[in-house]
């Protein structure tokens, strides 16, 4: 039988895969670093949320990007008191772009709010050890476009404050989300071409989410290994926006193809941030936490995800 489209893809990579691991096999001792997005979790306090990643063996964390203004957010000192207790280390933090803070807007004051946010967040990113903050060009929630210029007075507006990224040696990684959510930048080629616009030394890298990924990208193996080098950070949750191991998603294509590019290193994570179907997620960040959903979550995707990767590699 003749095989599908996407059969033809994974066998692709599944064979660069397993050539790499014949000829080269030094480059699959270290494995792929786990992290967590935690701005899922709602409103329990950061210790909660540390002890539940240890527990889970996860030793880093992306954490909620929450200086909505100059007196709110984690504090420097005691964000990195309580991660150390639990021997967690910041891989990076994951900017919150909405309305009110959105790169793309019509509105200068909108704009100005955008890089009021960066101003605050991206010191806080260096400060905590953060080698990325997650950059989305337009609002999450807003599907429709402003007008036909939004494109470029987004990657205006970015290119105005990248200054800071290399000021303070944190990476603005650039992430597609699927067009139910945003007006603009939805796939790995949309993000370059984005990337390419700002044309500035601090935003040259890029956040994928698989979830998004399922509609936007013909096949998401084909995807990453397309962003290649650019690639930093990955979003991982299940088909149905949960756990791994709870849908199904092709998670061993996703691996191998990660392995492929060289994500196996010092500065590349994969972060799961499951956060349940449905449209705007940002709820998610304000509700009252489910401590054992959250807790059974992510023993079972941390579970899954090595498995899987160990049966690859084995």
């Amino acid at each position: 039988m003749k095989p599908q489209s996407f059969e033809v893809k994974n066998e692709k990579i599944r064979t660069a895969f397993q050539t790499l691991k014949q000829e080269h096999p030094e480059r699959l001792q270290q494995r792929l670093n786990l992290s967590w997005s935690n701005w899922g979790f709602g409103i329990e306090s950061l210790e909660e949320s540390a002890a539940r990643l240890e527990k889970a063996g996860i030793r880093y964390i992306e954490l909620h990007g929450n200086h909505y203004g100059p007196d709110l957010g984690y504090k420097v000192d005691e964000t990195l008191k309580v991660l150390g207790d639990h021997g967690i280390t910041v891989a990076g933090v994951c900017g919150m772009f909405g309305n009110d803070n959105d790169l793309s807007s019509n509105r200068a004051i909108q704009r100005q709010a955008a890089i009021d946010y960066l101003k605050r967040e991206v010191p806080f990113t260096a400060a905590v050890g953060g080698s990325y903050i997650l950059v989305v060009p337009g609002a999450v929630g807003r599907p429709d476009k402003y007008d036909d210029v939004e494109f470029e007075r987004s990657a205006a507006t970015l290119r105005s404050v990248a200054d800071l990224f290399t000021q303070y040696n944190v990476k603005a990684a650039i992430e597609p989300i699927r067009a139910a959510e945003v007006s603009l930048v939805r796939s790995v080629a949309d993000a370059k071409a984005y990337i390419e616009a700002v044309d500035h030394p601090g935003v040259q890298h890029i956040n994928a989410d698989v979830y998004h990924m399922q509609v936007e990208e013909s096949h998401i193996g084909e995807a990453l290994v397309n962003a290649g080098e650019q690639l930093i950070n990955l979003h991982l949750a299940d088909s149905n926006r949960l756990a791994l191991g709870w849908g199904a998603m092709d998670l061993d294509t996703i691996i191998m193809a990660l392995y492929v590019i060289g994500f196996n290193q010092a500065g590349h994570y994969c972060t799961p941030e499951p956060l349940g179907p449905g449209g705007a997620p940002y709820p998610a960040m304000y509700g009252k936490p489910d401590k054992k959903t959250l807790d059974d979550m992510v023993l079972q995707t941390a579970r899954y995800f090595r498995e899987r990767e160990e049966e690859l590699l084995a």
